[in-house]
């Protein structure tokens, strides 16, 4: 039985973020992902002004008449939401822990697509496969991820990004929009990300903490890997050891976005002590201009 204080969580953030949905993202996730899906309509013959890419050669050949092949819009897409529940996500030094902000972006973008009668599914993952729901439509499926994602508890702590990719490579058979909800606390899944990016449509959405982009001087402490589960002391007041950390993760994040750009992926930065209103927007809003 699922506890009375998840069934609270649940609905709280069906409101908040359906508020959202409602009030600021309306028309802009339709717009944003317009055109993305296309179904073979039929074939007919070329007429002058016709796209020469769209000419149907086999049938061309057959005939000895110019044809081509034409598409429509497909009226639903397929949402996958990635979410990474490995140890790291349970850090935070504001109001909200980066795992908390992912269940936020998740929802969002959940009520997003079945307000346009999207499907939207759910993978868990850290170093393994943690939970899986296949694409389905309507409020109570959408409700039941939000249960889902708040409710799981992770078997493991570590992160393996690119086996979760080639999993959901396998279990997606049409183009679907996924997802990808982490930190990228992990180097290994570079490959992995550019063969799923042919086939699908792959939006990585990068939740850091503050802390993790400028450490605080506040003396020694103990840092503590939550994925490892090692620890060490460090005097964060030390001048070579705060630029020894911030350009570790500058150049941890450097080369990550720098291969999303190359490789043509889309990138969203969140900053926890700066929300995540803006930047969600800001991608919409360079979708739309692109289609």
């Amino acid at each position: 039985m699922i506890p009375s204080e998840i069934i609270k969580k649940v609905r709280l953030i069906e409101i908040k973020t359906r508020h959202i949905v409602n009030n600021l993202f309306g028309g802009e996730y339709h717009s944003a992902f317009k055109g993305m899906g296309m179904e073979f309509a039929e074939v007919r013959e070329y007429y002058p002004g016709d796209d020469i890419r769209a000419i149907d050669w086999n049938v061309t050949a057959r005939t000895g008449k110019p044809f081509i092949k034409k598409f429509d819009e497909e009226r639903e897409l397929t949402v996958m939401l990635m979410i990474d529940v490995s140890a790291s996500g349970f850090f935070g030094t504001g109001e909200l822990l980066k795992s908390d902000v992912m269940i936020e972006l998740a929802s969002i973008l959940s009520f997003s697509a079945i307000n346009n009668n999207d499907k939207v599914g759910l993978l868990l993952f850290s170093d393994r496969i943690e939970k899986y729901i296949p694409p389905k439509k309507g409020k109570s499926h959408v409700l039941r991820v939000i249960r889902e994602m708040i409710y799981h508890r992770a078997k493991d702590r570590d992160t393996d990004i690119a086996f979760a990719l080639e999993h959901i490579q396998r279990v997606l058979k049409r183009k679907s929009i996924i997802f990808l909800i982490s930190d990228f606390w992990d180097d290994s899944f570079q490959q992995a990300m550019k063969l799923i990016n042919k086939k699908h449509d792959l939006i990585n959405i990068q939740i850091l903490d503050k802390a993790e982009y400028s450490i605080p001087k506040v003396g020694f402490v103990k840092i503590n890997d939550v994925e490892s589960e090692s620890s060490s002391w460090i005097d964060t007041n030390n001048s070579y050891v705060q630029s020894a950390i911030s350009n570790k993760i500058q150049r941890h994040n450097n080369i990550f976005h720098a291969f999303c750009k190359k490789h043509k992926i889309d990138l969203i930065s969140i900053n926890t002590a700066q929300g995540y209103l803006q930047p969600l927007e800001q991608f919409f809003n360079n979708r739309m201009q692109r289609h």
